[in-house]
């Protein structure tokens, strides 16, 4: 751990085993369970987990993006849709790169991006 960096994030999550299901299928994280409302975050590139919450996480509301990185875009928008994500920003250009936004099945925003073309 490195001295006051960010070190874990927690997420609200309506359904944690829809969300879980979820990121497992899209994104091959891993997950352990502490009790029915809490779950944390493995294998996802930082620590983190998800609380049982009826809020979500959405820029339209001013909260934070997390943002994950591909090698193959358009193959991540193709698994997040095929695995019960939405997309609410299809794949875009912007300086650096181009990306995309979607909602999980407990309807919190995330974004992923690429600097390959």
């Amino acid at each position: 751990m490195t001295h006051e960096k960010i070190n874990y994030i927690e997420l609200p999550a309506r359904d944690i085993e829809a969300t879980k299901a979820f990121f497992t299928e899209a994104f091959g994280w891993t997950f352990v369970d502490y009790g029915p409302d809490y779950a944390a975050i493995e294998n996802a590139g930082l620590d983190g987990g998800f609380y049982r919450s009826d809020l979500v996480a959405s820029t339209t509301t001013g909260s934070a993006l997390v943002v994950l990185y591909s090698k193959a875009l358009e193959a991540s928008q193709t698994r997040v849709e095929e695995t019960g994500g939405k997309i609410i920003k299809p794949i875009f250009d912007f300086p650096g790169g181009r990306r995309f936004h979607f909602t999980c099945p407990s309807g919190n925003e995330y974004a992923v991006w690429s600097d390959i073309a």
